[in-house]
């Protein structure tokens, strides 16, 4: 079986490294982006099929707990915070978290974190094949 997934992301640059470690997974497919929770929320109803999105927190026009806020009213999508201020345990982790988010990893070095995979990969997979129920 392969997943659909939205990545919400401002950074561009972690977009791509999110895109890239989609593509190395052979169950999750990669159908969607936004660069904000406003941007995302307008592209949901043309994505019945959503299986899960990689959201991140901070993010201008429309941030992460925002579109939380709004988005279990729009899909039936899990919701993944991928956030350098979502660390397990933290206050932005536990409000994602009563707003809906089911599941919560920390990107391993900041906003752009380029060693994604190397840091966090295995976590972040297992995550993700857990909220789809793979």
């Amino acid at each position: 079986m392969v997943y659909n997934v939205m990545v919400v992301d401002d950074a561009a640059m972690m977009r791509l490294y999110i895109s890239s470690f989609l593509k190395s997974r052979k169950d999750f497919k990669l159908v969607a982006q936004a660069a904000n929770g406003q941007e995302a929320l307008d592209k949901l109803p043309d994505l019945p099929d959503l299986d899960l999105i990689l959201l991140d927190i901070e993010m201008p026009v429309m941030d992460g707990l925002e579109f939380l806020r709004h988005a279990k009213l729009k899909t039936r999508a899990k919701i993944c915070m991928l956030s350098s201020v979502t660390v397990q345990g933290s206050p932005l982790a536990a409000k994602a978290r009563e707003l809906g988010a089911d599941g919560v990893v920390s990107k391993p070095s900041g906003t752009v974190s380029h060693d994604l995979e190397e840091k966090t990969g295995d976590e972040l997979t297992r995550v993700m094949r857990a909220l789809v129920g793979a």
